[in-house]
C-alpha cells in the first residue's frame, strides 16, 4: 500500500546559537499535513526558538527546515504567506473592536475587502466571538483574547498554525475551552498545527505527537499513549529512610521491572500490574530488612516519561533554566 502522507515540517539537524549558547542544538523531525504536533519542555528549552525559526523569526544557525514545501532560509515571503502564528505575549491592538483587528491583519495580506469581510464572519464564527466582534478589545477576558488572536492567524487561510504556548497564564476553566476550540479548527479547518507548551495536561490532550524537549535537545518523540507506554502498565514510588543500594540490586534482579528512577527521596519503578507486584516488593524488602515507609501506585502521566529521558520534572528543569538565565536576560525567552 502506498503511503501517502504529506509531511508539511521537514527539519534536519536545525540548531540555534547565541553568543556561543546553544538554545537549540540540532534537532530533527517531520510534522505531519493535518496533524497537532507539540513541543514539550520547560521555559528556556528551546521550543519558542524553534517556532522563531521556522517562522522566519530568528534566522538558523546550521541545519535545514521546511515549512509547507518552502525553506525557510531561502524562501521567508513563501513560508510567512503559508503559516499563521499564536504569540506568547499578546499582539493584540486594545483599542480596536475585534473586528478590526481581523480587518487590518486582512489587509497586510492583501486580501480583497470581499475576502476579508467573508473571512472575518467565519473565523469569529469559529471561536465563537461574532457576537463580541465591534467591541473594543480591552473588555475582553484573557480568553477571548486569545480566541481572537488564534482567529487572526488565520485570517489568510494558512497551512500551518504556530500557537506558541497558547494557554500561558489562563485558569483552568479557560484553559480548557482553548482547548477545545483548537481541536475543532484542526477537525474542520484540515490544518497542521504545532504548538509549544510546558503543561504536560495540555500536550496529552491536543497532540497527536509529541517532542519533549530540553536544553534544546530532542530527549524523546512519539504520540502520548506510547511514550507513557514505555514505563508500562504502572508506576509504584516507595519512600524510605535509609540507603537504598541494596535494595536496589535485589530489584535489578526482577525481569518485571521496567525502569527504577530516585527522585526527592522516592524510588520509582515502572512495571505491568503493579497493584500485584507491591506485596512482593514489600516482602523483598521485608527479607533484607529495608524499611518503606510508604507505597503509592499510579498510571504513567507524561511528568513520569518526562523524568525518565531527563532525570527531573519539568518544573525542575525551569528552576535550573532560570537560574542559569537569569544573569543574561537575553537567554531567557529561548
Amino acid at each position: 500500500m502506498i503511503d501517502t502522507t504529506v509531511d508539511t515540517i521537514k527539519i534536519e539537524n536545525l540548531t540555534k546559537k547565541f553568543n556561543g549558547f546553544t538554545a537549540v542544538d540540532s534537532i530533527s523531525f517531520i510534522v505531519r499535513e493535518g496533524e497537532i504536533f507539540g513541543l514539550l519542555g520547560p521555559n528556556g528549552a528551546g521550543k519558542t526558538t524553534t517556532i522563531n525559526m521556522l517562522s522566519t523569526l530568528l534566522p538558523v544557525t546550521s541545519g535545514t527546515a521546511e515549512v509547507a514545501g518552502f525553506n525557510v532560509t531561502k524562501n521567508k515571503d513563501e513560508v510567512r504567506k503559508s503559516i499563521g502564528i499564536v504569540f506568547q505575549d499578546p499582539a493584540l491592538d486594545i483599542n480596536l473592536t475585534g473586528r478590526e483587528n481581523l480587518q487590518f491583519h486582512g489587509l497586510i495580506y492583501e486580501m480583497s475587502k470581499t475576502e476579508r469581510d467573508q473571512r472575518i464572519k467565519e473565523v469569529l464564527d469559529l471561536v465563537e466571538l461574532a457576537d463580541k466582534a465591534n467591541v473594543l478589545v480591552e473588555n475582553y477576558s484573557g480568553g477571548m483574547k486569545r480566541r481572537l488572536e488564534i482567529s487572526r492567524g488565520l485570517m489568510h487561510r494558512p497551512k500551518v498554525l504556530f500557537l506558541d504556548e497558547p494557554t500561558l497564564g489562563l485558569d483552568t476553566q479557560t484553559r480548557h475551552h482553548i482547548w477545545d476550540y483548537i481541536k475543532k479548527l484542526n477537525k474542520e479547518s484540515k490544518i497542521t498545527i504545532i504548538l509549544t507548551t510546558h503543561y504536560m495536561e495540555e500536550a496529552d490532550f491536543l497532540c497527536d505527537r509529541i517532542a519533549i524537549i530540553d536544553h534544546g535537545k530532542i530527549m524523546a518523540l512519539d504520540t502520548p499513549q506510547n511514550l507513557k507506554d514505555v514505563l508500562g502498565g504502572n508506576v509504584v514510588c516507595l519512600e524510605f529512610e535509609e540507603e537504598e543500594k541494596d535494595f536496589m540490586e535485589h530489584l535489578k534482579k526482577l525481569a518485571w521491572v521496567k525502569t527504577m528512577k530516585i527522585h526527592e527521596g522516592q524510588l520509582c519503578l515502572s512495571m505491568k500490574n503493579g497493584e500485584k507486584r507491591i506485596p512482593e516488593l514489600l516482602n523483598i524488602a521485608q527479607k533484607i530488612k529495608f524499611k518503606i515507609t510508604s507505597v503509592s501506585l499510579h498510571k504513567p502521566s507524561l511528568e513520569d516519561v518526562f523524568l525518565h529521558f531527563t532525570g527531573k520534572t519539568i518544573r525542575e528543569q525551569e528552576a535550573d533554566n532560570n537560574e542559569k538565565n537569569k544573569y543574561n536576560p537575553m537567554r531567557r525567552r529561548h
